[in-house]
């Protein structure tokens, strides 16, 4: 047989031009979805969703968070920059801001106006307090903004951060009025896809088939018994328990679907009207799609977990993800899309829980209070504790210079203080991290999470199991690896199927992907390439 020079070198770079660059990026993150998650309910997934992952993606089985606090915004971000708090800005979903002298929301910019609804504060966004780069603002820049950047979540800083700053789109739920919404940060007006959905009014289907359990409630066996006094009800529950109904919701409280295992599957339903209303992955250049879902983070808060609830949320998103790995091999074909699952925290487990099996836990109780009362006595000032946020103190700088006092006095005084509370492991001036006695690898994590102009001023360590406020639900924010412990699993264009257990940052996802796409990193990023990936496959 005769080939024509010129027709095999034509099929030859149509077949390089193939593997070059994946059509579409999907990044995956799962609010508050602990890596044991994975493990846990693992016999009970089905073939096509999360043991698909499992089976031909690459695990990367210790990835922990570098820095503490663990919150939602700061993991959001560090999974987009490949930096730290300390660098790329976000030090918490909400901190002091001293020059406006009141407390700052992550994404708050009141330059901007909603675009979706009438709801006046919820489009008030953008990613404007975010410092650096993110690989989606990379990808842009490689190809001349040619590429195209969607952020998605319910919840607004979950799309807005990872998105970046040169976003085509975020799109976030306002729970006002059933809509995914936007700011004219991005737009003036949503696309009409967007507004063609939002008038489907999908969350009122969801909302009337109320929460029962997926399968036979008897055969949740890796939570606990379903009427727990440390879970939290839905206000009109007399218990925690199955059925939650809902479909009184519908039409009228729309916010209840964020605490559902329905938002997941509203969200991809959203997820998929994006990739087809922008055309995601149709052309050249690659896209990026970033996905953010929030529900379990709000499941995770009030029902614990180890809750049947939990169990039930993850049985659903499983499902959820195999019909969207359905969704995306018809799309872009097996190996056209680079997807990768990860999350921005884990969490711990509810004290509740603790003390019924006998570990270590207990309530912290704000000090604030009591802490200014007595700094008042001995200094003469009113409010010398100005906020407390992110496990950190603000003091009143002003008001110590005004009366000639020594900051190193007042911050000793509020450390002897703390550090006689139950419950706090350590206390420290966050001026002094670096000369700390704190054993690696917290004190690097400390450091790391201190943003220079918007982090506290003394910080304080909880025990392990020690949660604020009370002893119902659950929380995150701490160093350990409850919180810290996150999924990291690659799959698709690219990706060879395998598993290490070395220890990876969260840090390290961003440049893998600048790696892996042959771009720059993001321009605060300080983490590492996960070498057993790119050492490896079609790139």
């Amino acid at each position: 047989m005769k080939i024509v020079p010129g027709i095999c070198a034509f099929l030859f770079s149509i077949n390089v031009s193939a593997q070059s660059s994946p059509k579409i990026v999907v990044g995956m993150m799962v609010d508050q979805m602990r890596w044991d998650y994975l493990m846990r309910y693992q016999n009970r997934y089905q073939a096509n969703g999360f043991k698909r992952l499992l089976k031909q993606g690459f695990r990367c089985d210790n990835t922990l968070i570098n820095y503490a606090p663990t919150i939602t915004a700061c993991g959001h971000t560090a999974v987009y920059t490949g930096s730290v708090p300390a660098i790329h800005g976000i030090a918490g979903n909400s901190w002091f801001d001293r020059s406006l002298n009141r407390s700052v929301y992550c994404t708050d910019d009141s330059s901007v106006t909603t675009v979706g609804s009438n709801s006046v504060a919820a489009g008030k966004m953008s990613p404007r307090n975010l410092l650096t780069t993110t690989i989606g603002d990379e990808l842009k820049l490689a190809t001349n903004f040619k590429s195209k950047v969607v952020g998605i979540a319910i919840k607004d800083r979950a799309s807005i951060l990872p998105a970046g700053h040169s976003a085509n789109a975020a799109f976030w739920y306002d729970g006002q009025t059933g809509n995914f919404i936007s700011s004219t940060y991005y737009m003036n007006e949503l696309p009409l896809w967007a507004k063609q959905f939002n008038k489907k009014k999908l969350v009122n289907k969801y909302l009337n088939n109320d929460w029962n359990t997926f399968y036979p409630i008897d055969t949740y066996k890796a939570s606990t018994s379903d009427n727990k006094s440390y879970e939290k009800s839905f206000g009109y529950e007399k218990n925690p328990i199955f059925p939650h109904l809902l479909r009184d919701a519908a039409g009228t409280n729309y916010g209840m679907i964020r605490s559902t295992p329905y938002g997941n599957t509203f969200t991809f339903d959203f997820a998929k009207a994006a990739i087809e209303g922008y055309d995601l992955g149709k052309d050249s250049v690659t896209d990026l799609l970033a996905i953010s879902f929030s529900s379990p983070d709000a499941i995770g808060h009030q029902f614990g977990p180890n809750s049947i609830e939990i169990e039930d949320n993850y049985l659903r998103l499983d499902k959820d993800i195999a019909d969207f790995f359905q969704y995306l091999d018809q799309k872009f074909g097996k190996n056209g899309y680079l997807f990768f699952l990860t999350a921005d925290h884990g969490v711990s487990h509810s004290p509740g829980f603790l003390q019924e099996n006998k570990l270590p836990t207990g309530i912290f109780t704000d000090p604030t209070a009591e802490l200014n009362k007595q700094l008042k006595e001995k200094f003469s000032i009113d409010k010398l504790i100005i906020e407390i946020d992110n496990y950190q103190l603000y003091l009143d700088k002003e008001a110590l210079k005004k009366k000639n006092i020594s900051l190193s006095i007042v911050e000793e005084e509020v450390i002897n203080f703390l550090n006689k509370q139950p419950g706090v492991a350590n206390t420290m001036s966050t001026r002094f991290l670096g000369s700390s006695n704190l054993p690696e690898p917290l004190k690097t994590m400390f450091i790391n999470g201190q943003s220079a102009k918007r982090s506290g001023d003394i910080l304080f360590i909880l025990e392990q199991g020690w949660k604020v406020g009370n002893g119902s639900g659950a929380d995150h924010g701490l160093w350990y690896p409850e919180d810290a412990h996150i999924p990291l699993v690659w799959m698709g264009w690219g990706i060879e199927p395998g598993k290490t257990n070395r220890t990876i940052g969260i840090t390290d996802i961003a440049p893998t992907l600048a790696a892996l796409l042959n771009i720059q990193s993001p321009s605060g990023s300080v983490g590492h390439v996960i070498t057993e990936i790119t050492d490896h496959g079609q790139h």
